[in-house]
């Protein structure tokens, strides 16, 4: 009796971890959409959005950092094929009510073998934690939420968007 291949890839026929062998497949154009949101205290993000925040320019920074994130993802997670990306956005939108927050949408794209599925997710959580880092002094009662694809196009297995 054949046994079904598992559709957890990062697994061997054995059980065994392994990285991916995506070298017999084409190279097309992969974008990836994330998003993610860091709830806070409206003092919090007032002093976000005066730009007066003590280490400087929390958005800037957190940009910076999530463009960095992305770059670094297969150093930090284990199985993902490290990438040549040609493109890495993050936009980031605040909101006061009903809930003060910052929402943080990454943008990753590249030509290859791969997706960049893990690449955006990775910004947009680093990113997030960088605001954290930023303002815990005034705020530490932020709470990240709502990480998640929000969509991804190219490859196998198409296009995808989470409803």
């Amino acid at each position: 009796m054949n046994t079904p291949a598992s559709p957890l890839t990062h697994f061997d026929a054995q059980g065994q971890a392994h990285m991916v062998d995506v070298g017999a497949k084409p190279a097309t154009h992969r974008v990836a959409v994330a998003q993610g949101r860091i709830e806070m205290q409206p003092a919090t993000l007032a002093l976000i959005q005066s730009g007066n925040a003590k280490k400087g320019d929390v958005l800037g920074i957190a940009r910076i950092a999530g463009i960095q994130a992305a770059k670094k993802t297969s150093d930090l997670i284990p199985l993902c094929h490290p990438l040549a990306l040609t493109r890495i956005a993050l936009d980031f939108a605040t909101e006061s009510s009903p809930t003060a927050a910052v929402e943080c949408t990454a943008t990753v794209e590249t030509v290859g073998p791969t997706g960049v599925e893990m690449e955006a997710l990775t910004a947009v959580q680093v990113a997030l934690l960088t605001i954290y880092d930023m303002c815990k002094a005034a705020d530490r009662g932020m709470t990240i939420t709502g990480v998640r694809l929000r969509e991804k196009h190219g490859g196998k297995s198409g296009s995808f968007v989470n409803p």
